[in-house]
């Protein structure tokens, strides 16, 4: 078989790998969602633990389906139209990724883990 071939089949399992990876991941927390809610009979109380659980699904399949178009584009057909093309996808794929990302953590990626809304109550000045 030759190497481009191969390359390409790695790329194509790299995009199956993603959308198994959101499919299931979505389906886990579905159902971690359904049952903690039965259980205490208050869906709200879990929601946001359920949003959390999708979207990092949905993070991860996004990097699995990249990482696939980067594959397939540099090592089977680098024009510079598919590079392009390339390029927007992985833009738009990026933004995708740090919306969630700031949607989950209510933070930029590049801000500190302190706590949300506020610096933390150790760097408060002493009066």
């Amino acid at each position: 078989m030759p190497t481009k071939q191969i390359i390409q089949h790695i790329g194509t399992l790299l995009d199956l790998a993603g959308v198994l990876v959101i499919a299931v991941g979505v389906a886990v927390a579905t159902v971690v969602f359904g049952l903690r809610s039965w259980r205490s009979r208050q869906v709200v109380v879990h929601y946001r633990s359920y949003r959390q659980g999708v979207g990092r699904a949905i993070l991860l399949g996004l990097e699995l389906l990249v990482a696939g178009d980067i594959i397939r584009t540099v090592a089977v057909s680098p024009t510079f139209t598919s590079v392009g093309v390339l390029a927007l996808i992985v833009l738009v794929r990026t933004f995708l990724s740090v919306s969630l990302q700031v949607e989950l953590d209510g933070r930029w990626p590049w801000q500190g883990k302190g706590p949300i809304g506020g610096s933390p109550v150790s760097a408060r000045p002493e009066r």
